[in-house]
């Protein structure tokens, strides 16, 4: 009997073929702008959108284009016309791995198509629980796991976008003061597109007796940003001794007391932080949620994506 493979729920795609279907999708942003959206140690190319994030902006495109044609035909058989509902798409990853670049690629090509110019981007940083509540519940060294999150709060601002509200407001948080702000909102005005950004929106509950609702049941199409772990754990380490000349250097920042470490003293820090919470949270809570993305962006060493998987309808 001939050998059979296994059905698999993807399609697998060298970034060569990827690139291919991108067709005739029009380059809109400049290599100035690519380098202005570029994370402190990711170098997007020119070559990197042109292969990778046009084609995902020309399927995004077709997705949103039939999606709206979906509610239209809801609309029509109930004789009704409804307040305008958004497309909502979820990046997840890994601390480090690069989905806020990810996220504002696609905010800035999706925003130039013609159907869909409000493009509105929102990181789950600013739900986290305030720092003072986080030591409160002894969960400092556990930032940035589930829970960390007022998810109640973040899954209300999503169902307020989805359900057409007018304006929604979401909390800003401050990676210079590591801590939520007091007193700051972003305003959402009925985006034609919302981005969700952040490590834990594909997460859903612990027990299979759990009966709630989650951020990503909210999700129109969701990407996972991957990549090997030893490159990622080398890209925080790097991103960390960056920021000894930038960020840290502001006499406000959290981290200000790390400004001054020398490359060793920097590196054995980043690691040992990397080993002790984001690696942990990486295997125990965010990497399980890969196989529930639409989209896996698998990145290389360098930061540029190797291949696709993009999950069958």
């Amino acid at each position: 009997m001939p050998h059979r493979e296994r059905p698999s729920p993807w399609v697998a795609l060298a970034r060569d073929d990827w690139a291919a279907l991108r067709a005739s999708t029009p380059m809109t942003i400049s290599s100035q702008q690519v380098e202005s959206l570029q994370g402190l140690t990711e170098q997007i190319s020119i070559d990197e959108v042109t292969d990778i994030y046009l084609p995902l902006s020309r399927l995004l495109n077709l997705y949103v284009a039939a999606t709206q044609e979906l509610h239209r035909a809801t609309d029509t058989f109930l004789r009704a016309s409804t307040a305008k509902v958004p497309f909502v798409i979820g990046v997840a990853g890994s601390v480090a791995v690069g989905k806020s670049t990810t996220s504002r690629l696609l905010q800035a090509l999706l925003s130039r198509w013609p159907d869909h110019p409000e493009v509105a981007l929102v990181t789950t940083d600013g739900f986290l629980h305030p720092n003072a509540e986080l030591e409160r519940r002894g969960l400092m060294e556990r930032k940035g796991f589930p829970e960390s999150y007022d998810t109640a709060a973040l899954v209300r601002f999503v169902a307020d976008v989805k359900a057409g509200e007018l304006e929604v407001t979401a909390p800003v948080y401050s990676h210079l003061h590591y801590d939520v702000v007091p007193d700051e909102q972003v305003v959402v005005r009925q985006p034609d597109v919302l981005i969700v950004e952040g490590i834990n929106v594909l997460q859903t509950g612990t027990s299979p007796d759990e009966r709630r609702v989650f951020v990503s049941d909210f999700f129109d199409f969701s990407i996972y940003v991957d990549a090997d772990e030893p490159d990622i754990e080398n890209w925080y380490v790097e991103r960390f001794k960056r920021l000894r000349s930038t960020a840290f250097r502001d006499e406000r920042s959290y981290f200000r007391r790390y400004a001054d470490l020398g490359d060793a003293d920097a590196e054995e820090l980043a690691r040992d932080i990397w080993r002790r919470i984001n690696g942990v949270n990486l295997h125990t809570n965010v990497l399980p949620t890969r196989s529930r993305a639409d989209l896996i962006l698998h990145k290389a060493a360098d930061h540029s994506v190797e291949r696709v998987h993009l999950r069958k309808l």
